[in-house]
């Protein structure tokens, strides 16, 4: 899952460098945080959030496969 998040983060962003993907493990939660750079920010998030919600789109649909709940944060 951090390896998915970070090839995507790294494919939108102008300084693929400085993308940090974090995992909390949780029993049944994963929680990914997502770090890029500040000018990098709006990439990330798309218009209206909908880059972002893309995002979590396909990590749902993979965590699904593996019977996890993964969440993405992005961290400011």
């Amino acid at each position: 899952m951090k390896d998915l998040v970070k090839y995507i983060a790294q494919s939108l962003v102008d300084n693929p460098d400085q993308v940090e993907v974090s995992e909390i493990v949780g029993e049944q939660t994963s929680v990914l945080e997502l770090r890029v750079a500040k000018e990098d920010l709006g990439k990330v998030i798309g218009k209206q959030g909908r880059t972002a919600r893309a995002m979590r789109t396909i990590l749902s649909a993979a965590s699904t496969k593996l019977r996890k709940r993964s969440v993405l944060e992005i961290i400011e």
